[in-house]
């Protein structure tokens, strides 16, 4: 996998070491940080951090989901568990367009008297995982837990 243009910044890179780490030591393995980054580097396909590191350079970060992973959070307020179907990168490196199939559909409207369902829905998210559009009170419409 050397030479991959898919990889990502080296600060998502070291926050993804953290988590590895974090659920090995979940899982009763206590590793160091310095041994998760060298695992991730060997999961991309590269001998050590050092190189993994040098052939990331300072590229802009990847997008935070990626077609097939599962995902959670909340769409116009309500909590789901779902699937990213597609991922689209622009030229604007900081939007990403997302197509979410939720496990359970989202009722979208808050008045009692009706609903509204929604399964899949298709919308833009930054780097941190929500949209820019926000709904009236202020919240982003889609917050992904990442």
């Amino acid at each position: 996998m050397n030479g991959s243009t898919s990889l990502s910044a080296i600060s998502i890179l070291k926050e993804h070491a953290k988590r590895l780490r974090q659920e090995l030591a979940g899982a009763g393995t206590v590793i160091s940080h310095s041994r998760s980054l060298e695992l991730l580097a060997h999961q991309h396909g590269y001998k050590d951090w050092n190189t993994l590191h040098a052939a990331t350079g300072n590229r802009p970060p990847a997008a935070p989901v990626v077609a097939g992973q599962r995902i959670s959070g909340h769409y116009l307020g309500q909590p789901f568990e779902g699937e990213v179907k597609a991922l689209e990168t622009f030229s604007q490196a900081d939007r990403f367009r997302v197509v979410l199939h939720f496990d359970q559909p989202v009722d979208v409207v808050t008045f009692d008297s009706f609903s509204a369902l929604r399964q899949r829905v298709s919308c833009f998210i930054g780097h941190d995982g929500m949209t820019a559009e926000k709904t009236s009170n202020g919240e982003p419409q889609l917050k992904l837990r990442l």
